[in-house]
């Protein structure tokens, strides 16, 4: 690990311990409280769902407030209700397709007018089976835009932010139910929406969308007093798809056996055969590590692509006997920083499922 790692890694972790744990915690409790007076069953179900199985991810897009030279709150508190919005969404369209639903445009407009404070609100549930929410959607809508006015750099990253906020339609492809409907749908997106892009197979560049990750990225940097159009191309080619794509198999890659037990769509599978499969996800790995380091503050972007892989590689199933040796391989992918983050995550969710028990 480098000098500069190892300043990055200190002031990402002082930042976190001292204000970031803290402040997410109240947001997401907050948010809880609200879940909680769901008029119906169904989602409000998905919704406490989401607040008590996806924590890590909530914590995850958090961690993007310690990229900013400075503590931005309002930055902390879009994230979190930001990843709240992809989470929940993902829940609905899930629950949504295995009752045979599966036109998820209408919910999905959620994911781009959260991040566009102009833009008129739509009719979320117009297609959905269950519709009401008693506000919740909405309201985190609300929250969203109004912390976006907040950050003085939003303006300079909106564009971009909303092009791909728009792409986030794929997320409703995912659980389509029939898989060989599902894989077409899903590369025929992929060749709409990147017809020149070949630098990712088309289920890396669709899991690669179907992640906020390259918006938390732009938010972050809209958090800054100034950046440079400079700044947010090349935050965006680094985010997508090489640490976007990572993130999406890496997911994909600990969840392997519930996927396995509930048919659920596999984006890992997608590989030919399991070495290959290993080999990509390692590749992906390492580039997004190089890929990090070249940006302006390269060595924060690091520690946030390496907490990534370690939240995910930490997970139990991750070192179950079936898959241990080849969590060793991708970790070995991810260098000392992500070893060195590994057991720091295991004891975070030791320490998280007792304080739920």
């Amino acid at each position: 690990m480098s000098a500069g790692q190892l300043s990055a890694l200190f002031r990402a972790a002082s930042r976190e311990l001292l204000w970031g744990l803290r402040a997410a915690a109240t947001e997401i409790q907050g948010w809880r409280r609200r879940a909680e007076a769901i008029p119906d069953a169904a989602i409000r179900a998905d919704a406490l769902y989401v607040l008590e199985h996806k924590r890590t991810h909530i914590h995850g897009a958090a961690l993007f407030w310690t990229l900013p030279r400075t503590r931005n709150l309002q930055l902390l508190r879009l994230l979190v209700a930001y990843e709240l919005v992809w989470d929940f969404l993902d829940n609905l369209s899930e629950s949504a397709a295995a009752q045979g639903w599966i036109d998820g445009r209408a919910l999905h407009m959620a994911i781009p007018e959260a991040i566009d404070p102009s833009a008129p609100i739509s009719d979320y549930y117009s297609q959905h089976p269950w519709q009401e929410d008693g506000g919740y959607l909405r309201s985190i809508v609300q929250a969203c835009r109004t912390r976006c006015e907040h950050l003085p750099s939003y303006p300079r990253v909106r564009e971009l932010a909303l092009r791909e906020a728009h792409r986030a339609q794929v997320l409703a492809l995912n659980h389509w139910p029939d898989q060989h409907d599902r894989d077409r749908a899903l590369e025929r997106w992929v060749a709409a929406a990147y017809p020149q892009d070949h630098r990712a197979s088309w289920w890396e560049l669709s899991g690669a969308a179907s992640t906020p990750l390259t918006i938390h990225a732009l938010l972050a940097l809209a958090a800054e007093p100034v950046c440079t159009e400079q700044d947010i191309l090349r935050t965006r080619a680094a985010y997508f798809p090489w640490l976007a794509a990572t993130t999406t198999m890496l997911d994909s890659y600990v969840d392997q056996p519930e996927d396995d037990r509930n048919g659920d769509h596999s984006y890992i599978a997608h590989y030919p055969d399991r070495e290959q499969a290993i080999e990509a996800v390692r590749a992906l790995l390492a580039r997004s590590l190089t890929e990090a380091l070249c940006l302006s503050n390269g060595h924060r972007h690091a520690v946030i692509a390496a907490s990534m892989a370690a939240m995910y590689l930490s997970k139990p199933t991750a070192h179950s006997h079936a898959l241990q040796p080849d969590t060793r391989a991708v970790i070995s992918a991810g260098g000392t920083l992500t070893r060195v983050l590994l057991p720091i995550l295991r004891l975070w969710r030791i320490a998280f499922a007792q304080r739920q028990a």
